[in-house]
């Protein structure tokens, strides 16, 4: 039995990189795709990887990318779409600019690299595309308007493409994230705010303390990258995997209750 082979986007940090580590621990070829090679830090050096450059924004990247890959170890296996970053802020500041490229990148990326995953895979008749979405693709907080708007459409998009790639052989699966310890907020993510007094002003504040204490309960991204590993490895036709607190526990709320509910227990969380 050959070896199997996962290509994973945007794996220079956070649940990218972890899932580099986690499969390469479990004796997978890794193929760890990166805008730009130069920060693929140590991942060069684990075992069965190998690093190439991928942008998702670009359908050429990906086409090249996939075809290098595939040219390298012959076949690609699992796919997991993990690049992507949030945008957060006041959605009436955000100019078009910064909205197509959140788009370009979690929405039109993921579907770029879906797309040549399933000319490869549907060859062969088999493999697995893994989506790294959020509880945020099915419930939504304060000043992540458009960041929601992107992994809505990615659990849309990959609800009903399930039934198109069943008849392939590929299966699809989504991985919804809670709190985790990534550079989301950092380099990975884009604020857009006030730069002047306005009427958002204790609204921000209010946020920010809220979401300042819920990170501090923040998991690591290790925790992410096995459930992205048992998904991988699961034969089954499981759509979504939460993983991650407040994700499992979040996400059953939302089922429960009624909008209005739900909303009021948004808006206490955040002293709204």
């Amino acid at each position: 039995m050959s070896t199997k082979t996962v290509l994973i986007t945007g794996s220079n940090s956070g649940i990218g990189k972890s899932c580099v580590e986690v499969f390469s621990a479990a004796g997978w070829n890794v193929a760890a795709t990166m805008r730009n090679t130069a920060n693929a830090g140590p991942l060069s050096s684990l075992k069965g990887v190998k690093v190439y450059e991928l942008d998702v924004t670009s359908k050429e990247s990906v086409e090249g990318a996939f075809s290098t890959v595939i040219s390298d170890l012959e076949h690609i296996d699992v796919v997991v779409n993990n690049a992507g970053y949030g945008l957060s802020g006041v959605f009436e500041l955000m100019t078009d600019d910064v909205l197509e490229r959140q788009f370009n990148t979690n929405v039109l990326g993921l579907m770029r690299v879906t797309r040549e995953s399933i000319k490869h895979m549907r060859e062969r008749g088999l493999g697995t595309i893994i989506q790294i979405s959020s509880m945020g693709g099915r419930m939504t907080f304060p000043l992540y308007a458009p960041y929601h708007a992107t992994k809505w459409a990615v659990e849309g998009f990959s609800e009903s493409l399930q039934y198109e790639l069943q008849q392939v052989g590929i299966a699809i699966k989504l991985v919804e994230p809670g709190l985790i310890k990534t550079d989301f907020a950092g380099r990975s993510g884009d604020m857009v705010l006030p730069t002047t007094k306005s009427s958002y002003d204790s609204f921000i504040a209010k946020f920010s303390a809220a979401a300042t204490k819920a990170l501090a309960g923040a998991v690591e991204p290790s925790i992410v990258a096995q459930m992205v590993l048992k998904a991988a490895t699961e034969k089954n036709t499981k759509l979504r995997y939460p993983v991650g607190k407040p994700a499992p526990m979040m996400l059953m709320m939302r089922k429960l209750l009624s909008d209005g509910m739900f909303s009021s227990v948004i808006k206490k969380a955040y002293g709204l």
